[in-house]
């Protein structure tokens, strides 16, 4: 099953006072994975994001399996979890990345909602069709 892949390097600044990885930053983690996705495979989504499309984050979630820590290489993998009228949701899998192999220390989901600015307010619209196309290539299996 094909992943779009983000690899990061945990800095010091993500770090809590015990060592390791504050949570929220597994997050963060979910967010710039989505964004490099974009940027890679639909880049045409990212002049109507200036314009007036909007993705609404609407939902966000994470289990923690195992820590991380400064320096540790963790490989984001996304792949599309669900996809309706005007939500994506997409599934996150973190991985700690070593020389003797690979470990996973946390799972997360997230959904989106495709949204069209409209004056002062947001309506829903549906799922652009690069986006859909993009995104199609990281399906989970029926």
């Amino acid at each position: 099953m094909k992943a779009y892949e983000y690899q990061h390097i945990v800095s010091f600044e993500e770090t809590n006072l015990v060592g390791n990885v504050y949570y929220v930053n597994y997050v963060r983690w979910q967010g710039r994975c989505r964004e490099m996705f974009l940027r890679d495979r639909a880049p045409e989504i990212i002049k109507d994001l200036s314009q007036n499309l909007a993705l609404v984050t609407v939902r966000v979630s994470c289990d923690y399996l195992s820590e991380l820590f400064a320096f540790d290489k963790v490989a984001i993998r996304m792949r599309l979890g669900g996809l309706t009228q005007n939500r994506i949701t997409m599934l996150f899998e973190y991985w700690r990345i070593t020389d003797e192999g690979e470990t996973l220390v946390a799972r997360g989901e997230q959904q989106a909602a495709c949204m069209r600015r409209e004056g002062e307010k947001l309506v829903p619209t549906p799922v652009p069709e690069e986006l859909r196309e993009a995104l199609r290539l990281y399906a989970e299996p029926a």
